[in-house]
């Protein structure tokens, strides 16, 4: 029992470190900060449980996915890292990117038309799936490090694996969760300089990520 407990809390500081919910609070800042505080709770609520989902199906049959789909981790980190560079380069240049946020025509056309409001609301949400679940909070590393654990050992540890990033994704909802509440305390000023200060570092995840994959899929 004390090994499983040992091992419990070696795979959850593990998914802590490859994941980092401290260090992508402002991140997520950045991405809500023009949404309303209901709406940034859903986005937190949506991005977590994909992101779980996602963990989940990869700790009990990642190494099928990958050879069902005939792709290999470097292609995922490679496509995820640019993923990421391209989003965090619009944010660096003070845009919003529509990856992550709705258009301003569409914004104006939402006013007019209550159809019109409910997608402008599903697309601001639509930054839990991208960059938020996939690649940001479930990315490659996390996929990787929760592959290995899973297939450390049989059921138990496989098990240990899934509740350990489960019980992590609580933690992480409190993280975003109250950090949301320093954008009461912040302008536009701030709030805009936050923004371009997360998209350098979102920019350089992104090739990091990309180079991380280049070098596994030439064995360099």
């Amino acid at each position: 029992m004390d090994g499983l407990w040992l091992h419990m809390g070696t795979v959850f500081m593990g998914f802590f470190a490859i994941m980092n919910p401290i260090a992508n609070v402002p991140i997520f800042l950045g991405l809500t900060s023009e949404e309303d505080e209901q709406t940034t709770k859903v986005i937190a609520f949506r991005a977590l449980f994909l992101a779980f989902i996602i963990i989940m199906l990869f700790s009990l049959a990642g190494q099928y996915i990958f050879t069902l789909f005939g792709i290999s981790l470097s292609a995922f980190r490679i496509t995820g890292g640019l993923l990421v560079f391209l989003i965090g380069f619009h944010m660096l240049q003070g845009n919003n990117s529509s990856v992550h946020h709705p258009d301003h025509q569409q914004l104006l056309e939402s006013k007019e038309n209550a159809i019109d409001k409910a997608r402008t609301r599903e697309a601001a949400l639509s930054i839990a799936v991208s960059p938020l679940a996939l690649p940001i909070l479930a990315g490659p590393g996390t996929i990787a490090t929760a592959m290995s654990f899973s297939a450390a050992g049989g059921i138990e540890e496989m098990l240990i694996t899934i509740g350990a990033f489960g019980i992590l994704c609580l933690v992480t909802y409190g993280f975003f969760i109250s950090g949301g509440k320093l954008v009461s305390y912040l302008g536009s000023a701030a709030l805009g300089a936050i923004t371009r200060m997360m998209g350098l570092i979102l920019a350089v995840i992104g090739t990091q990520m990309a180079v991380e994959g280049i070098k596994g899929a030439f064995a360099i």
